[in-house]
């Protein structure tokens, strides 16, 4: 994939602690499997496995990477710009913990960069920080959602919305199925995240593929 790729329709976010003891790259392999109706690069996945160590985290990207390649997916590491870099990674994805924007596309040569933000306010002064150099927002939490229950109450749909006229694509993040996928979209988000729905399930490509089904209609409806 080329370099900064860009925002993703269907975000992934990694979570091997809720595979059931199912090997990561194998489930992202098998989400990735039910990818239809999206151009290559709408889909990406983020390897968010922020307690493993640079060793460890380098070589679960670099079979990821091999996935995501096959699957033509783009691949973003969270916080880890040296990982990123060191496995071809298409993209770093930065945290509240991590480098600001400016300081990180100083030193992040060709991937691309997402950034987790929790409000609109938030988005407007990122564009005026950063300015085209990023990638996407990713904006959350939209709905409850256990994993994003520390960063305070649900944000609902309006905020994407105004968070959108910033003009950086906003990908919503936080208790995101296929079934709110239009909703949100109609809000003015480019695209979607989840964890739980396919790291949890049974079949990861059911899900996928119904995520994609869902935006994939929607962008026919939105040329119409």
């Amino acid at each position: 994939m080329s370099s900064r790729a860009r925002a993703p329709r269907l975000y992934l976010i990694t979570d091997r602690q809720a595979t059931g003891g199912r090997p990561l790259p194998e489930v992202v392999a098998a989400a990735l499997r039910g990818i239809r109706g999206l151009a290559s690069g709408d889909v990406a996945v983020q390897l968010r496995e922020k307690d493993l160590e640079g060793g460890a985290l380098a070589a679960m990207a670099r079979a990821l990477r091999s996935v995501t390649a096959d699957a033509g997916a783009a691949l973003y590491i969270n916080d880890r710009i040296d990982v990123a870099l060191a496995v071809g990674a298409d993209g770093v994805h930065l945290g509240g913990g991590s480098l600001d924007a400016v300081t990180a596309a100083g030193i992040a040569g060709d991937l691309a960069i997402g950034v987790s933000v929790h409000g609109p306010a938030e988005v407007a002064a990122l564009r005026a920080a950063a300015g085209d150099r990023v990638a996407f927002a990713q904006l959350g939490p939209i709905h409850d959602t256990p994993s994003k229950r520390r960063y305070g109450a649900p944000l609902r749909i309006a905020a994407i919305t105004e968070a959108s006229r910033a003009g950086i694509p906003i990908v919503a993040v936080g208790g995101i199925n296929p079934g709110n996928v239009r909703a949100l979209r109609a809000a003015g988000a480019h695209g979607v995240a989840c964890i739980r729905a396919a790291m949890t399930a049974s079949d990861p490509a059911a899900v996928v593929t119904a995520f994609c089904q869902e935006l994939s209609d929607f962008r026919k409806m939105d040329s119409v």
